[in-house]
């Protein structure tokens, strides 16, 4: 059993690591138009500048999570911090968008290999019957890093350029490096024997780019040939999991665990219709209302400060009621929260945003712990490395779909041109239907969430 001491280490180790790339992502939305001047790159261009991280990151994600059972969790943890800073460092020396784009990957592939192991590592560490709290606190640190990256972010886009946002990464990954080698001790769940699936990983990682890369892309005739060849090299991945005496991801386990199952499917659908918000109305304040990056950022900050306050009490009360109760009631909320904003204009009273913001924050808050607490208490201790991993998987898929939507529907009313004064109006059309199609699709998940049954020994 561990110590209470030891339980805080872990808590505040993770806890630093899920700050990271959250604060990243969000600092990066708001730097997004600077980058675009700066590079003279069309939207779709600018979007793959958000979207190459969340690639690489979801296709390391289940890959690394089953290497982390296999070598060992905090070995995997390192590594990642390692090649996450090194990214961050790249990214702010990048000559042009594609090398920008490229470091992206780099940066992305880091961060899977930290948030893939960082819920298994604090997992294995607490008591089930204090685990939802830890999670609750874990989460509230992603939300701190959603709430200072617009705030920051501006500040930092506005008085020091865009390259600042990735340099602040650096010592921060460098501190948490130091904690996690000093005091994070080893562990390794899986018994001797049990084999990495590398074929797989490369037919899943294959399958994942090929399916974002086309869907990014429709109508182009391409496009649809891409999506068909990674729907192929899924199913080929599946099949291949389902036959392997040593999976990369036991299909199995989801087959005969249905909370697991729809806690999963909950997730993938709360973040495909959630991640691209942010994205979405940091470029709608600066072109449509013409605030600067500093502007933007403090309107942004509304919903993740709510959430990273509310996150713990919401991870706390999912240790007392059925965590499916309260993520169900929480992605209800954020129905309306996206309904809302599909009737956004140019002329809103930006204090009705700012309301909005924060309706999302609270609903956000009450989904996202107890899910969490859900899906890892639906597994014994053998399986947190996938189980978080698939969590994750399904978090950065979600939020790669988003921004996926977002950039078809920039395809379908922009096209190729760059977002700016001449086409303000027709981003914010695009911007509108994105808005309605992620509160029809969050209507769906509502019903996932619902349907999941109850989590064991509550």
């Amino acid at each position: 059993m561990p110590s209470r001491s030891n339980e805080r280490l872990v808590l505040l180790i993770t806890s630093l690591a899920s700050f990271l790339t959250p604060f990243m992502s969000s600092s990066v939305n708001v730097a997004l138009p600077a980058i675009g001047r700066e590079f003279s790159v069309s939207a779709v261009a600018l979007g793959w500048v958000a979207t190459s991280f969340l690639l690489a990151a979801a296709v390391g994600l289940v890959p690394i999570g089953r290497l982390a059972d296999l070598r060992g969790r905090r070995r995997v943890f390192t590594t990642g911090l390692v090649v996450y800073t090194a990214g961050s460092f790249l990214c702010a020396l990048a000559p042009s968008h594609l090398v920008l784009i490229a470091f992206r990957v780099v940066q992305g592939s880091g961060g899977a290999m930290i948030f893939g192991t960082a819920t298994a590592l604090l997992t294995s560490t607490f008591p089930a019957s204090g685990r939802g709290r830890a999670l609750g606190w874990n989460v509230a640190s992603v939300y701190t890093g959603l709430s200072l990256g617009p705030f920051l972010g501006g500040i930092l886009t506005q008085n020091l350029g865009w390259r600042s946002l990735f340099l602040t990464n650096v010592p921060l990954g460098v501190v948490i490096l130091s904690l996690a080698l000093w005091g994070m001790k080893e562990e390794k769940v899986e018994p001797q024997g049990a084999s990495f699936d590398a074929p797989g990983a490369l037919i899943y990682g294959a399958g994942l780019v090929a399916l974002m890369i086309g869907f990014s892309t429709l109508p182009r005739l391409r496009s649809f040939f891409l999506l068909l060849s990674g729907i192929v090299g899924l199913v080929a991945f599946a099949l291949r999991q389902m036959r392997a005496q040593s999976p990369l991801l036991d299909l199995r386990l989801f087959l005969r665990n249905r909370t697991l199952t729809l806690s999963n499917l909950a997730a993938l659908i709360n973040y495909s219709a959630t991640a691209a918000v942010g994205f979405l109305l940091s470029l709608y304040l600066q072109y449509n209302r013409l605030l600067g990056p500093q502007a933007a950022g403090l309107v942004l900050v509304t919903q993740p400060v709510l959430q990273a306050l509310l996150s713990p009490v919401a991870g706390r009360l999912s240790d007392r009621v059925q965590p499916r109760v309260v993520a169900s009631i929480g992605m209800s909320m954020t129905v309306v929260g996206l309904a809302l904003f599909a009737f956004l204009s140019a002329e809103s009273p930006l204090v009705l945003v700012v309301l909005n913001l924060a309706w999302l924050g609270v609903s956000f808050a009450l989904f996202s712990s107890p899910n969490t607490n859900a899906v890892m208490s639906a597994v014994d201790r053998r399986a947190y490395g996938v189980a978080a991993g698939t969590l994750a998987t399904m978090r950065t898929l979600g939020q790669m779909f988003s921004l996926g939507i977002a950039m078809l529907l920039f395809s379908v009313f922009i096209g190729d041109a760059a977002i700016g004064p001449a086409n303000a109006l027709r981003f914010l059309t695009a911007a509108r239907v994105a808005c309605g199609i992620f509160s029809a699709l969050c209507l769906v998940g509502v019903f996932a969430s619902c349907a999941r049954g109850n989590v064991p020994n509550r």
